[in-house]
């Protein structure tokens, strides 16, 4: 079937709102705050087979909660069957982006661990834990995991002072509550960021990150770049030999790139409805001369 020759003005409305809203979805990306960092998962599997459904109630609950909060804990079943689980959700991250990463946590967790007693997964924007009631509990600042880049900034000058003065800033923002339970922000060529669990103080909160600090120097050395996941608390820094790129904090990053993408969309989508909008006014123009040698004019 071929296109019309004509159009009407319906079809005009058509396109344009057509020409509109098909440019918008070039303007949602995925984001590297759902990428999987590490996980850690108990080697004793359930004894009780309700305890399924009872994890299963509480990553209900979490993952539904997350899209309000940044922070919760809480506990499904009683007794012995009693699971206690948390998620955390970066401090930079919107409520809407905290539930888009939490969310993945409950699949994820299956997947890697199985119905384990207890388990965290930890991905780029957020963590989920959980255990059974029970469970050999742990320090806050106890030692989980790190990750620290291959590249090392030997020779560089003064890594070691701009690096330590980071680290310093962002104890001091957590003890201070300037920034809550979390800060990022940089310290000339040092971009560093901290987090700490929703239930800790600020000062237990700038103590944790005194200890992720002071292992990040004996784990990642001379590192340009470093991860460090403690129970209650993680950091990671970034080294830019040549000056931190203008950005102020991850929110900023994450913000900019959105609305940069979206100001494009609407763009490109405004200048294609505009050229629709164009023809349509063109081809009502023509009409109205037909139908006024006709019938006379509308005016």
């Amino acid at each position: 079937m071929g296109l019309p020759t004509k159009l009407s003005p319906f079809m005009c409305s058509a396109l344009l709102f057509y020409t509109v809203f098909a440019s918008f979805p070039f303007a949602i990306t995925s984001a590297d705050f759902t990428n999987l960092v590490y996980k850690g998962c108990a080697s004793q599997k359930f004894q009780d087979p309700s305890s399924s459904q009872t994890l299963k109630s509480l990553f209900d609950s979490l993952v539904l909660q997350s899209s309000q909060k940044t922070f919760l804990s809480t506990t499904s079943g009683e007794g012995q069957n009693a699971i206690s689980g948390l998620y955390q959700c970066r401090g930079d991250l919107t409520t809407s982006q905290c539930n888009s990463c939490v969310k993945k946590i409950p699949t994820l967790a299956s997947k890697l661990c199985g119905e384990v007693v207890a388990a965290r997964v930890q991905l780029g924007g957020c963590y989920l834990r959980y255990e059974i009631a029970g469970f050999k509990q742990v320090s806050g600042t106890e030692f989980l995991f790190k990750i620290c880049k291959s590249d090392q900034a030997s020779g560089s000058s003064g890594f070691e002072e701009k690096r330590d003065s980071a680290f310093a800033m962002v104890e001091n923002g957590m003890k201070n509550g300037t920034g809550g339970l979390f800060y990022a922000g940089t310290y000339q060529s040092v971009y560093v960021l901290g987090q700490c669990e929703g239930d800790l103080g600020t000062g237990d909160c700038g103590d944790c990150v005194k200890s992720a600090d002071q292992k990040a120097k004996t784990e990642c050395g001379d590192s340009i770049s470093g991860q460090i996941y403690l129970q209650k608390c993680y950091i990671n820094y970034s080294y830019y030999p040549n000056g931190v790129p203008s950005i102020t904090s991850s929110s900023g990053t994450v913000g900019s790139r959105h609305h940069t993408q979206r100001t494009v969309a609407i763009a490109v989508g405004g200048l294609a409805a505009f050229g629709f909008l164009v023809v349509c006014l063109m081809f009502v123009r023509q009409l109205m001369k037909k139908h006024g040698g006709k019938h006379g004019d509308y005016y």
